[in-house]
């Protein structure tokens, strides 16, 4: 199958009460096992790509090949889609869009309101034209994950309608109290105000953040509109964790394949456990 925007499996998954993961790509190994997950588990699936990871793994066009290939090989038959994550300016989102992305978020929510428009617009207008589904936030995110960084900044309900019907984007994702990387105690998501935005803004919301994050609030947010739930640190943890015992119980194994290879399924276990959770298993 094609790669694929995310728009359509977007609005199906909120239609339908599911919600579809993004899992970060970071290399070949865990670029495999998503793929491997989603096909298994007849599951639509996001590849998400930060800049740094796309610099890291060689650059945007690099990655798109590699994807592609994987899925030729694979015979992958769920719907995937690219995605930029966290897309620093204009410029970043078109490389990744004149690369082969087929979708891409747009943050800048550190900018005024009038400029986060201004930019999101213009992303919305470049990225429409070639089929390929835009994602922007409001508010604030917390924490740190490769190079992301900042305090928690609820949303406001009010600017979210305004943006979806200034811009005309795919999907929101208002900070809500969700961190990247770790939690630092008991999540504290504000679903009062995820209700709002929902009604208010009538899209798929997105969740940032979904390490960490229990079932049950995850179930609550998919039931208040969020569509797309973010997941990287989860799927790290578990392949370092493999890894760290391979090479603990073996001091002299020197072939990569030897711990890649189960951090590999490491990744797999994981994304298969976050498919279900959602409720994306088979709904390709």
């Amino acid at each position: 199958m094609a790669l694929v925007s995310m728009k359509e499996m977007l609005v199906k998954a909120k239609a339908e009460g599911y919600a579809v993961g993004q899992f970060n790509i970071n290399n070949l190994e865990w670029t495999q096992a998503i793929l491997q997950a989603a096909e298994e588990e007849k599951s639509p699936v996001i590849l998400g790509v930060s800049e740094g990871a796309g610099k890291y793994m060689g650059g945007f066009i690099a990655v798109v090949q590699m994807v592609k290939g994987l899925m030729e090989s694979y015979g992958t038959t769920v719907p995937v889609a690219i995605h930029l994550d966290h897309g620093s300016s204009f410029d970043k989102c078109k490389e990744a869009i004149d690369a082969g992305f087929t979708s891409v978020m747009i943050d800048a929510s550190h900018h005024s309101f009038e400029e986060n428009i201004e930019i999101t617009s213009k992303v919305v207008e470049y990225a429409h034209a070639k089929g390929v589904s835009v994602e922007a936030e409001l508010g604030t995110v917390g924490g740190d994950e490769d190079g992301v960084i900042g305090g928690i900044n609820y949303a406001d309900p009010e600017e979210c309608r305004k943006m979806v019907e200034l811009t005309d984007i795919d999907c929101l994702a208002p900070a809500l109290g969700s961190v990247h990387g770790p939690y630092k105690g008991e999540p504290n998501l504000g679903f009062k105000e995820m209700e709002e935005i929902s009604n208010l803004a009538d899209l798929p919301l997105v969740l940032h953040g979904g390490t960490g994050i229990p079932t049950k609030d995850i179930q609550r947010s998919i039931s208040l509109g969020t569509a797309k739930i973010n997941v990287n640190t989860e799927n790290q943890i578990a392949a370092t964790k493999v890894i760290r015992e391979v090479l603990d119980n073996d001091k002299v194994v020197y072939d990569p394949r030897k711990f890649l290879a189960p951090a590999r399924e490491a990744i797999k276990t994981t994304v298969i456990g976050k498919i279900r959770e959602f409720g994306s298993a088979q709904k390709a």
